[in-house]
């Protein structure tokens, strides 16, 4: 007979492996964690590239029942924090509720039998209550480039790295430059022979502050007090908190402007570059970046800047928008993820049989980013609208706040499932999108990754952090449908 968990969990990255110790520590012990991949981690187990690093402070960037205080840097490199996370599973007991190398193809809501039925690599698996927390930043979004499957040497994304290829004294090209790219550009230049950047629009970048930490502190130890180190935790969210007011406002952005500029000029020299690297919208429009070593790397001599989106590649040769041609060994795909499009949506399937993609029609909508009407027993962690600027951790414990409530009211109560009511959801969103049109994230003048193909944001937070966590605190079961 097949098994009937109280919960089934998907994905092991920071969402479920977050969602797996919040339910133990509320004492829900009946639940599995399916995770496709062989090993824990997630988006910090994929992206292997060279000089993989969290842009977010080390010490926010780690579970607040977990904390961690002995990072070697204060924006973390990716090594460090899967070991964190692999090393705060095993403390926390996730292995026994673990199954690695469990896809799940399918996940339906069986309505007579008030239960999720998962068709996985494993077999068939059911749930009373399922978590979705495959999370946005897994399936990397490649761009349909004519003749790019034809190109005769190397190509990968970032988080698909290659280390089989060598880059020594290659002509490489790196496609997009976002988050990932001006953390590969510095970390290669110097190995290649020729390194051409094709960049479809300039981007907002600010110098990386990383103070190297005080040696008499670290000898006395006292980062590993745990009010000094609660301290640094709060301080850094004020920080993240103020950042966003500061997107907000006219003496935010000339400051913000300011100090972008200034980290151009101080490393680029030529005229015609600066102009080409400097955007013309609204910083936060579009995600900010931080790096003190990418305009450096950008004024070395076999460096170049290609100002135009990639078009077609004819053999070793890429074409541009604006028909420059650029001749190349590896091509290195630093296009991002599908954020909004996510391809666990068209896994799950609702109450009247549809996906949850189709529900969407390409505007994924949820409320707090959590339930969906028609969808009973589903939580979504990391959905739609509730990107903050904030760390990751910070949004994944909001959320959990409201699933565990959920799954205890439950308990309580006797009842086998409950999902939001339409117009709660639709009320919600309605408010998300009009406090949204104020924002940067709206009317920055930029196009982002934030807006779907109905050109609507499904991905920005329009509020602050803290508003966050006070709204998904509080669970009402007169929101939800219980059976």
């Amino acid at each position: 007979m097949t098994p009937l968990f109280e919960v089934a969990v998907i994905g092991a990255g920071i969402s479920g492996l977050g969602t797996a110790i919040t339910l133990r520590e509320a004492g829900i012990t009946d639940f599995v964690v399916l995770e496709k991949a062989d090993s824990v981690g997630g988006v910090w187990r994929d992206n292997t590239y060279p000089g993989c690093a969290v842009d977010i402070p080390s010490i926010a960037y780690s579970y607040s029942f977990a904390p961690h205080d002995d990072w070697s840097r204060k924006f973390a490199p990716q090594p460090e924090i899967l070991s964190y996370l692999r090393e705060t599973a095993d403390r926390f007991g996730v292995g026994e509720h673990l199954r690695l190398g469990v896809e799940v193809f399918e996940a339906s809501w069986d309505e007579p039998q008030r239960c999720w039925v998962l068709d996985t690599s494993d077999g068939e698996i059911r749930a009373r209550s399922l978590v979705a927390a495959a999370g946005p930043w897994h399936e990397p979004s490649l761009p349909d480039i004519d003749g790019l499957d034809s190109f005769p040497g190397p190509v990968f994304h970032t988080s698909r790295w290659d280390h089989e290829v060598d880059l020594t004294g290659q002509r490489v090209a790196i496609v997009g430059t976002g988050a990932s790219a001006i953390q590969v550009v510095p970390s290669i230049a110097e190995q290649v022979a020729e390194l051409h950047v094709l960049q479809r629009t300039p981007q907002w970048v600010v110098p990386k502050m990383e103070p190297s930490p005080s040696r008499l502190a670290r000898r006395l130890g006292v980062h590993r007090l745990r009010w000094v180190h609660e301290f640094n935790r709060r301080r850094e969210e004020l920080i993240l908190e103020l950042t966003n007011i500061a997107f907000n406002h006219r003496w935010g952005q000339a400051a913000f402007k300011w100090v972008g500029r200034q980290n151009i000029h101080a490393a680029i020299d030529d005229p015609a570059l600066r102009t080409a690297l400097t955007p013309e919208w609204s910083v936060g429009c579009k995600r900010l970046l931080m790096s003190s070593d990418y305009y450096p790397a950008l004024a070395r001599p076999n460096v170049s800047v290609v100002s135009t989106g990639l078009s077609a590649v004819r053999g070793n040769t890429l074409i541009g928008e604006d028909n420059s041609k650029t001749d190349v060994d590896v091509v290195i795909m630093a296009t991002g993820f599908k954020i909004l499009d996510m391809p666990i949506a068209g896994r799950v399937r609702g109450s009247d049989g549809r996906s949850l993609s189709e529900h969407w029609d390409g505007s994924p909508q949820a409320y707090l980013g959590t339930t969906v009407p028609g969808f009973p027993n589903l939580y979504i962690i990391f959905g739609p609208n509730v990107s903050a600027v904030a760390s990751g951790f910070l949004i994944v414990e909001s959320q959990l706040q409201q699933v565990v409530q959920a799954l205890a009211h439950l308990r309580r109560s006797g009842a086998v499932s409950l999902e939001v009511r339409p117009h709660v959801m639709r009320q919600f969103n309605n408010d998300v999108q009009a406090a949204l049109q104020s924002t940067v994230y709206n009317s920055g003048g930029c196009r982002s990754y934030y807006f779907d193909k109905n050109g609507r944001n499904g991905f920005s937070w329009p509020w602050s952090a803290r508003r966050l966590r006070r709204m998904t605190a509080r669970f009402d079961p007169t929101d939800y449908i219980v059976t």
